[in-house]
């Protein structure tokens, strides 16, 4: 059973922009914290921004910095990553998790969507 779903890649050119979405009925108040992750081709998963529900600290990866922006909205339950300035070496398949534990923007035990593919090309 599905849980957290993830809506909003595609494909765009390097400078474009992609918004994210997970849906998280219920994760966005119950968990510690949310997070984006992503998997490229032949590439371990990787942690991109992450969100603490309670305060709201953020966490970014230092690719992502200054690029990326993750929020959420508790009303929606609903993750959201906004991706400016995308890069080719952006493109990955993107997962939203909600996360009983982050350090960072690692995640342990965490409850995993399917994923959405982000391709960006140069």
């Amino acid at each position: 059973q599905v849980q957290l779903v993830e809506s909003g890649g595609g494909s765009v050119q390097a400078g474009g922009s992609l918004r994210l979405s997970c849906a998280a009925p219920g994760y966005t108040y119950s968990s510690a914290c949310m997070g984006w992750f992503r998997q490229a081709p032949g590439k371990e998963r990787e942690g991109v921004a992450t969100f603490a529900t309670a305060g709201g600290t953020t966490y970014y990866a230092d690719s992502v910095k200054g690029r990326f922006s993750i929020s959420q909205d508790n009303a929606k339950n609903t993750l959201y990553l906004q991706m400016d300035s995308l890069k080719p070496e952006d493109t990955a398949m993107y997962y939203c998790a909600a996360c009983p534990a982050c350090r960072s923007v690692y995640c342990y035990s965490g409850t995993w969507g399917q994923g959405t593919q982000v391709t960006v090309s140069s």
